[in-house]
């Protein structure tokens, strides 16, 4: 039987390993009709294109896929950014920081020709938190979020469940600030089958720290968990299920990943009660952020922050 998506049109920008998955996912899921796929060069766009559309033949996908511009995206339920610039990341701490000096001007090539886009923008960019933040700020569009913590949170709740030989579904948890080093486990809140239990904090934050290390190291770059928070995410603010993700978003005149409930598409900020120590975390996770995003944003090739707002 033939499945009936529950969107229109998706599109995803980037066709490096990460676009490429996030494109696969979503094929294979059959969220949307139409897939539009958009990348630095025509050639990359088409290939990726075709085989994708390969995909949709031989698994009866409802989903097609489209060679498109980004220019092309403005009538999309959904954009997905997952461009990343061509560069050397030398950061052996903080690695996801590593990409902010590279992928800024993309990032801010992609929303002056994105500006005023009225649909959802997740931002899968590294550092994702302060890109999803340059993104929001120089597009002006409303709706845009980071997939990150998500992931984290994700990650979390599997390794915890692991360790106790239980579902993951019996873990309820969340990982929220940074998609990065400044990541807080909120521990005090965190329940299994609804009861607190004795947590192995540091095992389950050394494995947090290491994971995406050591897949990147085995194959090169972290892939399908990058696009399956993507498909949860999207499932989440295209109104398709009710839910909680833990997205990067504006909060308390900052951007950092918290847990954001969806009822019907509409977002409502979540966070769980935080022990004085998370709390500290949590409070120094955000000051990295605006730290970084300030770093970022005074970069010559985005030009004036005040001349943004003048014009």
């Amino acid at each position: 039987m033939t499945r009936t998506p529950a969107v229109d049109t998706v599109g995803v920008i980037g066709a490096g390993a990460v676009g490429q998955t996030v494109a696969a996912t979503l094929c294979t899921a059959g969220l949307c009709r139409h897939l539009l796929i958009a990348s630095r060069t025509p050639e990359q766009a088409s290939a990726l294109t075709a085989d994708i559309d390969d995909m949709q033949q031989a698994t009866a996908s409802p989903v097609r896929p489209h060679v498109g511009r980004v220019a092309d995206l403005g009538d999309c339920q959904a954009v997905v950014i997952a461009v990343r610039a061509s560069f050397t990341n030398t950061h052996s701490i903080d690695v996801r920081m590593g990409g902010a000096v590279a992928n800024a001007p993309v990032i801010g090539q992609l929303a002056a020709t994105l500006h005023g886009y009225t649909g959802t923008v997740l931002v899968v960019t590294n550092p994702v938190d302060v890109m999803s933040r340059l993104f929001a700020e120089l597009s002006g569009c409303e709706r845009v979020f980071g997939v990150g913590s998500n992931l984290d949170s994700a990650r979390y709740r599997a390794a915890l469940a692991r360790h106790l030989h239980v579902p993951a579904t019996a873990v309820s948890g969340h990982v929220i600030g940074e998609h990065g080093d400044a990541a807080v486990v909120c521990a005090s809140a965190t329940t299994v089958n609804d009861q607190r239990v004795p947590l192995p904090l540091q095992q389950l934050r050394d494995e947090l720290a290491t994971r995406a290390g050591r897949i990147s190291a085995g194959i090169g770059r972290t892939r399908s968990g990058p696009a399956g928070a993507v498909l949860s995410a999207l499932r989440r603010t295209l109104a398709v299920d009710d839910g909680i993700e833990e997205l990067s978003a504006l909060y308390g005149g900052g951007w950092l990943g918290i847990p954001l409930r969806f009822t019907r598409g509409e977002p409502v900020a979540c966070l769980p009660s935080l022990d004085a120590a998370e709390q500290r975390q949590f409070t120094a996770a955000d000051t990295k952020l605006r730290t970084a995003y300030q770093a970022v944003r005074s970069l010559p090739e985005l030009g004036s922050p005040d001349s943004e707002r003048a014009s």
